[in-house]
């Protein structure tokens, strides 16, 4: 479990609260203006029947609907709102959690830094010599973030937080599963590594 500068000492809840409380934050260049907090109540956080058949434990998740399901015993699952990827880069198949990071930092992909050259002026050279964005609440990855394998590989795609709660039952991402911070830390503490996701055509 990691984290950058004083975000250590503090409690990943009792700051989601805080901030939650003070509006949104956003990081220029990536994303977008500040904007209200205000989630649609669709998208809230609710327990649902669920009848698909898939094992207690597994993620799902319905990018046309912009929900994410937590599958529970007895035919019910924990409903998440979601934003998605935007137009062409959508995704669909299964994967497997492959670990989980608090405050997590981010390291674009050369392809968004060649796409969207402007927000390397966020980012900065990490402990480990590459180029990223330190864990924090300025950080897109937000509060959480678990990471997508298929075959041992990283997927490059990752369940995690957002510092932009109005994106969320939107079409807006390079193809990660964002939730509300609030939101990713409560199934942050319900999935366990190695847990199946799968991501509906």
């Amino acid at each position: 479990m990691t984290a950058a500068g004083d975000v250590n000492s503090l409690s990943r809840r009792g700051f989601i609260a805080g901030v939650s409380a003070l509006g949104a934050l956003s990081l220029g260049g990536c994303a977008g203006t500040q904007r209200s907090a205000y989630i649609d109540p669709a998208f809230r956080r609710t327990a649902v029947p669920f009848d698909r058949r898939e094992q207690p434990g597994t993620v799902v998740v319905d990018p046309h609907s912009h929900y994410l399901y937590f599958v529970q015993r007895g035919g019910q699952a924990i409903r998440y709102g979601v934003g998605v990827g935007s137009d062409g880069f959508v995704w669909s198949g299964v994967a497997t959690v492959h670990h989980k990071q608090e405050w997590p930092d981010w390291y674009p992909p050369r392809e968004m830094l060649a796409r969207k050259p402007e927000i390397r002026r966020s980012m900065t050279v990490l402990e480990n010599g590459a180029l990223g964005m330190p864990g924090g609440p300025n950080n897109p990855l937000g509060a959480c973030a678990l990471y997508l394998y298929q075959n041992n590989r990283d997927t490059l795609y990752r369940i995690h937080g957002t510092n932009e709660p109005w994106t969320i039952g939107t079409n807006v991402s390079s193809g990660c599963i964002r939730l509300t911070n609030a939101d990713v830390t409560d199934l942050y503490d319900r999935v366990a590594v190695g847990s199946k996701v799968v991501v509906l055509s």
